[in-house]
């Protein structure tokens, strides 16, 4: 009988699976229990040759195992050993976006963030799976040493189904820091909504599903203070919110604001919004005039706000402003493929 592990084994990983082989003969009991004699449950292999824990264990807690088995002569053999799962330096928490049965956009990145910075984010990277129905390839980026995010080459297919099973709880992340829990999240890609906003002609066309459904006057940031361009991905709204420059860097005596607001649809966490501008109708469709917001009116701001969810599209050109930047909210797409599929570790 072999138990996997040697006798007196320490700084076992509690997420790997203990393993128990039979070298001759078949395995015929197996006994895994914990300090207070409770058993971890396990599972024989249908050939009788190999046991299989089927629970994950505690960190640092000694366990015994015991293996019993026949021989190729039929007398019973039992091997005994204990071992001890390692003590952690530190557990990191896992949150991820989206959230577990939300519906998104096209352009929703999976993005993951550890509580920790991450050592081997290779290791890091395994332990996350993604299936996709229909199939669809993607890969890993880094933003920074906690924070991870997956996409494909070109948006999400409408529809596409996604299921993401982080198997963290009880392996080494690498200097000390193992998984505290496992995640496991579902989510869907719903609509394909893409808004076109062009600050040439002053325009935001949506399309949904490939079909213009509208087509808005806008008014982006002045000469001053340009809007980003690039491709943005929607991520919250807000109803009513209150816009103050000073938690974006822009002290009001510099030029900064502190502006009420309705329906706000967040593009980027510097602060570009699509929101309600009453006040510049009469620049919407003419001239560019905000802060870096796009200003719409009253109703089509409220339009846009009913039907956004986070991860739908927006595309700013001829805005004059600089290239969005991949790290400023779900910027995600601005990084080329080629790029993004070397992982930035």
């Amino acid at each position: 009988m072999s138990t996997g592990l040697a006798d007196q084994a320490v700084d076992v990983a509690p997420g790997d699976p203990v393993v128990a082989t039979a070298t001759d003969g078949k395995i015929t009991q197996v006994a895994l229990t914990n300090p207070e004699g409770k058993a971890v449950a396990g599972q024989v292999s249908p050939d009788g040759t190999k046991w299989t824990s089927s629970e994950v264990l505690g960190y640092a807690k000694t366990y015994t195992l015991a293996v019993t088995g026949q021989g190729a002569d039929g007398k019973p053999v039992t091997k005994t050993s204990t071992f001890t799962t390692v003590q952690p330096r530190t557990l990191t928490f896992l949150s991820v976006n989206p959230m577990d049965g939300t519906t998104v956009g096209i352009g929703q990145p999976l993005a993951f963030y550890f509580d920790e910075p991450i050592a081997d984010k290779a290791a890091a990277e395994a332990m996350i799976s993604i299936t996709t129905e229909p199939k669809v390839e993607g890969a890993f980026y880094w933003f920074d040493e906690k924070q991870v995010h997956w996409r494909p080459q070109n948006y999400w297919a409408a529809g596409t189904k996604i299921s993401i099973n982080a198997k963290i709880y009880g392996k080494s992340l690498g200097n000390g820091v193992y998984g505290e829990e496992d995640r496991v999240i579902s989510t869907t890609i719903g609509d394909a909504v893409v808004h076109e906003a062009d600050g040439g002609t002053h325009e935001v066309v949506t399309k949904i599903n490939g079909q213009v459904a509208r087509t808005m006057p806008t008014s982006m940031g002045n000469a001053a203070n340009p809007t980003p361009t690039g491709t943005y991905v929607l991520m919250e709204k807000h109803d009513h919110m209150v816009m103050d420059s000073r938690t974006y860097g822009l002290a009001l005596d510099a030029g900064g604001y502190v502006t009420p607001v309705d329906w706000a649809t967040r593009m980027s966490n510097s602060g570009i919004f699509f929101h309600s501008a009453p006040w510049s109708i009469g620049d919407q469709g003419n001239r560019n005039v905000s802060h870096g917001c796009l200003n719409l009116s009253p109703e089509n701001a409220k339009w846009v706000f009913d039907l956004s969810k986070p991860g739908d599209i927006v595309v700013v050109t001829n805005s004059g402003g600089p290239a969005l930047e991949a790290w400023d909210g779900f910027g995600d797409w601005q990084v080329p493929w080629e790029q993004w599929v070397k992982g930035n570790r």
